[in-house]
């Protein structure tokens, strides 16, 4: 919504206007109030039509038609007056986003049941239409809003009104066609008389978009010759349309009007769905959850005072220059006050971007709090189970690599590895960890994370158990290289269980705390692990104890509930994976390299060099390709962006935090293995601590990058003081530091984790968690650099010169300064704060 103008009348009709809605075909639309309280979007026509006498006569006729529409899934129309000097209709208000925005912009496509729903009611919607003598001639995802109860339909009828004008007529003037590129029927292309079968034809294509978002025939991709031949005479693509729906959506589509399907066919088709269920929610939780407060703010929204009165007599039409009719054949210009780039069809409503405006019923302000408040369904059967399982698979990767390190030195001289193949060991690891996590979010999203969740650990377990039993160095190298590479798929797969097992948010932030524990304390929990269970532990045993971990994993994870695989028909982006691949293995080698060689020889330049332009043409292929490994919409986000950086540098300065204390406590303060172990639980608790009772409790009420930028400032601070520790004993400095450091990377790591997959659609959890992972990965390569080689992560070097603290001090409050630059997401909780969303 925004706030009305000077020049904007503050009445029609019976209805005061309170705030402008946003541009349509016919003209400016208003929300507006009646005397009773009710609440009402107003469509004011142009100046430009209602100085046309044959447009008054047909929009006369349409409204008083379009008065005569029922059903549940219409947005009825309330009032009108044809004869006003300014024609206009007031229909009811619809507190919800429009199929457009809720796809294109906000959670990408729906999921099959909701799809399902969505052509039952259309179709019902359609068939109220036509069952009062009118066709609706431009259905299309703007037409159709979504609520809390089901879709509404807009619009209908309205813009015949327009069509085929005698004479001199704007249809001859403009060259313009009735219908929006994308959602036209044959017949609307070739200008025939147009039946009720015609919307049946644009009710297939809204079905497409909305389960696969993706208009068809081209319509953004090619020109609008190409486009309408396309529509005409080609059949329609229907890849990635769920299968149980495909048959009758190509119904839908078929060219012949006579062989498609009714409305009423159409709704008791898919009338038998479970999904129709009215105990079943229609719409995934995070849409629903949005829903919900975007009704809440309808209710507190106040207009502004203005300053200038409008002429108190007749309604004039509002001096805003013209927007075209109904659907131009290209996009219109955008609106100078919108920063929303409108889509490549015209929306009836195009709103400025954080705002859902549409027709409907308002909430009344008995239900409304209830709508608000309880939109989100509560934890799916298998929430816990899947948080326990994620848990335990972040634990499979961190404590084999803390197990694995502490005890390479004895492979070194059991096997007699070389300089060189200790580094081969680590680098591979690292090199097939990186490259392979774009695609290992991308297959969880399409096959299903349980199943990869269990082949992925399989895999993990096998390849250390037959590294254990190597005697020979090439077999240890290699099946490190395996464990990298299953590592991949574990990592984003276990977010992605732990981020989509919770839709009620209170739930979900309670998750996100035990997961963010886990990644910040898991390499001290490891450190316990070596000292007091194990000892020195044999290299052979570490892998064993690996392999029992992630068994016991997989074997929890065959509990889990099957999950939904991603669309039928979708496909991996292979050119994607391959440069996302190719760009995080060039900088992983880059920043290994660098430590190793001690400065930028040419092979390190072109290594990093590479990876950067790969990374670049990665992300720009993102925005290009039908099937993205991360959907368009997740980089829109505000602060997403500044997340993943924020990642990239905070994960350098803190790789260093775990063995500054093992080297405080060691050779510093003298401690043997089994005491460094217990002496690092304090870090563990500030972890959990600062995750778990702090960032998930406030989340709600505190803006991210209040937690975040605190936090990192926080485990600055801390790292700072284990400079001083050399003689000052565990109490003086360690501790202390230790607390304030693993508070603040516990704090920070929560409301990172909850931008990056906030209303992120299930069937992209898995690539926007291997995001995440890709960062936090850069980052561990340039702390690698940091520390000085990637064989010596753990080398008592590293307090040998404070400049190392002092340089992962520099990267944490580098990161802080990109968070509080970049993330401006309000808490959602908060007073006019805006929810973490797409």
């Amino acid at each position: 919504m925004e706030q009305l103008i000077a020049e904007d009348p503050a009445r029609i009709g019976p209805y005061r206007l309170i705030a402008r809605l946003g541009a349509g075909g016919m003209g400016l639309v208003y929300l507006g109030r009646s005397e009773a309280g009710r609440t009402v979007a107003v469509k004011v026509v142009q100046a430009e039509y209602a100085g046309h006498p044959e447009f008054r006569r047909r929009f006369a006729r349409e409204v008083a038609a379009a008065r005569r529409v029922g059903g549940s899934w219409t947005a009825a129309v309330l009032d009108a007056d044809p004869e006003a000097a300014v024609p206009w209709v007031a229909t009811q208000y619809v507190p919800g986003p429009d199929l457009h925005t809720v796809v294109a912009r906000d959670f990408g496509p729906l999921p099959e049941h909701s799809v399902h729903v969505l052509a039952n009611r259309l179709a019902l919607a359609l068939g109220a239409v036509h069952g009062a003598g009118l066709i609706h001639r431009d259905l299309k995802p703007s037409n159709v809003l979504v609520t809390v109860d089901g879709p509404r339909v807009i619009d209908f009828g309205i813009a015949r009104a327009m069509d085929s004008l005698g004479g001199d007529s704007l249809h001859t003037r403009t060259g313009m066609l009735i219908g929006s590129p994308g959602f036209m029927s044959p017949e609307q292309v070739r200008g025939l008389a147009l039946t009720p079968a015609s919307d049946v034809f644009c009710l297939g294509a809204v079905l497409v978009y909305a389960a696969t978002g993706r208009f068809l025939f081209g319509a953004r991709d090619t020109g609008l010759n190409v486009h309408l031949f396309r529509v005409a005479e080609e059949e329609a693509d229907l890849t990635g349309v769920p299968q149980p729906l495909a048959g009758l959506v190509g119904a839908c589509l078929d060219k012949d009007p006579a062989r498609r399907p009714t409305p009423a066919e159409v709704a008791a088709r898919t009338a038998t769905d479970p999904a129709t269920d009215p105990a079943t929610e229609w719409l995934p939780g995070p849409v629903l959850a949005q829903l919900g407060r975007h009704a809440a703010r309808l209710l507190d929204y106040a207009p502004a005072q203005r300053t200038e009165a409008p002429a108190p007599a007749a309604v004039t039409a509002p001096a805003v220059t013209p927007v075209a009719p109904p659907v131009p054949l290209q996009a219109p210009a955008p609106d100078p006050r919108s920063p929303r780039t409108p889509p490549a069809y015209a929306p009836t409503v195009p709103v400025p971007s954080g705002h859902a405006p549409g027709f409907g019923p308002a909430p009344s302000p008995a239900d409304a709090p209830v709508r608000a408040s309880t939109p989100a369904p509560a934890a799916p059967a298998g929430g816990r189970r899947s948080l326990v399982v994620a848990v335990l698979a972040q634990l499979v990767v961190v404590l084999d690599g803390v197990m694995f390190r502490s005890a390479w030195p004895m492979a070194q001289a059991d096997l007699g590895l070389s300089s060189g193949g200790t580094y081969l060991l680590f680098c591979l690891y690292l090199l097939a960890f990186g490259g392979l996590l774009p695609l290992g979010g991308r297959v969880a999203d399409l096959v299903g994370r349980r199943r990869v969740m269990v082949v992925a650990l399989a895999s993990f377990a096998t390849a250390a158990v037959l590294g254990g039993l190597s005697e020979v160095p090439a077999v240890l190298i290699c099946a490190r290289a395996g464990q990298g590479a299953a590592a991949a798929f574990v990592l984003p797969t276990a977010l992605s269980l732990a981020v989509t097992g919770f839709t009620d948010p209170k739930a979900r932030r309670r998750a996100l705390g035990i997961y963010a524990a886990i990644v910040g304390g898991g390499s001290a929990l490891g450190v316990l692990l070596v000292g007091v269970v194990t000892g020195h532990l044999q290299w052979r045993w570490s892998l064993y104890a690996g392999a029992l971990i992630a068994v016991i994993a997989a074997v929890t994870a065959l509990g889990l509930p099957a999950d939904r695989p991603g669309r039928p028909g979708a496909r991996l982006d292979v050119p994607g994976a391959l440069l996302g691949a190719g760009g995080l293995v060039c900088l992983t080698l880059g920043f290994g390299e660098l430590s190793r060689l001690h400065g930028f020889e040419p092979p390190v330049t072109v290594s990093l060099v590479l990876g950067v332009v790969l990374l670049v043409v990665f992300l720009m292929r993102q925005t290009r390709t039908p099937e993205p490994l991360l959907p368009p919409y997740f980089f829109r986000v505000p602060g997403r962006t500044g997340c993943l950086v924020t990642s990239v540098l905070a994960g350098a300065g803190l790789l260093v935090l775990v063995p500054v204390l093992r080297t405080c406590l060691g050779p510093y303060l003298g401690y043997g293995p089994e005491a460094v172990g217990v002496l690092l639980l304090p870090l563990v608790a500030a972890v959990a601590i600062g995750a778990t009772q702090i960032s998930a409790r406030l989340l709600d009420r505190v803006a991210p990058r209040v937690l975040i930028v605190g936090g990192l400032l926080a485990t600055a601070l801390g790292l700072f003081f284990f400079v001083r520790a050399t003689g000052a004993g565990y109490v003086g400095w360690v501790l202390p530091g230790m607390l304030l450091a693993g508070c603040g990377a516990g704090a920070a790591l929560v409301p990172v984790l909850a931008v990056m997959t906030e209303a992120v659609p299930e069937g992209h959890s898995g690539a926007a968690s291997a995001a995440f992972a890709a960062a936090q990965h850069t980052g561990v390569a340039l702390g690698v650099m940091l520390l000085g080689g990637l064989a010596s992560a753990d080398g008592d070097q590293v307090l040998q010169s404070p400049l190392t603290i002092w340089w992962a001090c520099g990267f944490l409050l580098l990161a802080a300064l990109v968070a509080g630059l970049t993330i401006r997401v309000k808490a959602p909780g908060a007073a006019g704060g805006v929810p973490i969303r797409p």
